[in-house]
């Protein structure tokens, strides 16, 4: 971010509309993955999302420099693989679990970003930050006790796609000012869909063969998704910090959890709303404390 481009109000709302947005990932995506396999899904869900940007790009008639950022290459081919693998990690998680338990699980996404902060940037970790990561982890153990066997697998693998999650927006972010966000969002879902399609037709598990419902569903929640809430939550990296702008994520259970139920019937057992609103209370805490540290520096 740019400090003469700092405005909490345009950032409040582009990361409050990528946050309605992407949290109906949870809902289209458990039901496209009832007739796809995570595999073909995958391919399908990140390949209409590169369609989607790439054609926005074009009606917006970028420049060819603006296209072909040739400058950061790297960093969108890095930004490319983080995405395909945390498609196919977060994807067969999904699978696995209720959609409003796996939000609750990617609740971690901040405390990961914060921990890269502290990892790779040297930052400091305040005890009161340091205790709402323990609230969070209590939370997300207590979810799982006694159940390993049945959630285990999908808990692991939402876990590591909020790794690759971090990846993504630790690049995005160093980006935003040399490349422009429609763009951003476009090489984003472009490379991730050929590495994962070339990965599945390699391995032979594409099946292309469902109900043309799963198809309307999982195409539409490719533009809601990976298009449409990247377009606006990478504005939002251009008018304030990304932490500020992760931490809008905190609510994402909120809206989940209505519409899982709404459209889906599901609901997360009641040692899943246990542990989810732990988890959730201490992002919350979490969130709290970093919004003073701007107001702390200005006092």
């Amino acid at each position: 971010m740019n400090p003469g481009n700092y405005d909490p109000v345009k950032g409040f709302v582009y990361s409050l509309g990528g946050v309605s947005l992407v949290s109906t990932n949870f809902v289209t995506a458990k039901y496209g993955l009832q007739g796809f396999n995570p595999e073909t899904f995958s391919v399908v869900w990140t390949s209409g999302a590169a369609i989607y940007a790439f054609a926005i790009v074009l009606v917006g008639r970028a420049g060819r420099d603006q296209i072909f950022p040739m400058r950061s290459m790297k960093a969108m081919l890095a930004l490319g693989t983080a995405t395909a693998l945390g498609m196919v990690l977060g994807w067969k998680g999904l699978a696995r679990l209720n959609p409003s338990f796996a939000s609750f699980l990617w609740r971690l996404l901040p405390v990961f970003t914060i921990l890269s902060g502290v990892i790779i940037l040297k930052e400091r970790l305040s005890q009161k930050e340091a205790f709402a990561m323990e609230i969070m982890l209590v939370g997300s153990l207590w979810s799982v006790v006694g159940r390993w066997d049945t959630v285990g697998t999908g808990v692991t693998l939402t876990i590591l796609a909020c790794c690759t999650g971090v990846v993504q927006l630790l690049i995005a972010k160093s980006q935003i000012c040399q490349v422009h966000p429609n763009v951003l969002v476009a090489y984003r879902a472009g490379i991730g869909a050929v590495l994962i399609a070339g990965w599945v037709f390699a391995s032979g598990t594409a099946n292309f063969t469902v109900e043309a419902r799963y198809w309307y569903v999982t195409l539409l929640g490719a533009f809601l998704g990976p298009c449409a809430s990247f377009l606006l939550t990478f504005r939002s990296y251009r008018y304030w910090a990304l932490s500020q702008s992760t931490i809008i994520l905190t609510a994402q259970p909120l809206l989940v959890l209505p519409l899982a139920y709404a459209f889906l019937g599901t609901l997360p057992t009641t040692r899943e709303l246990a542990g989810g609103c732990i988890i959730l209370g201490g992002a919350f805490w979490l969130a709290h404390i970093h919004m003073a540290k701007p107001a702390k520096r200005e006092s």
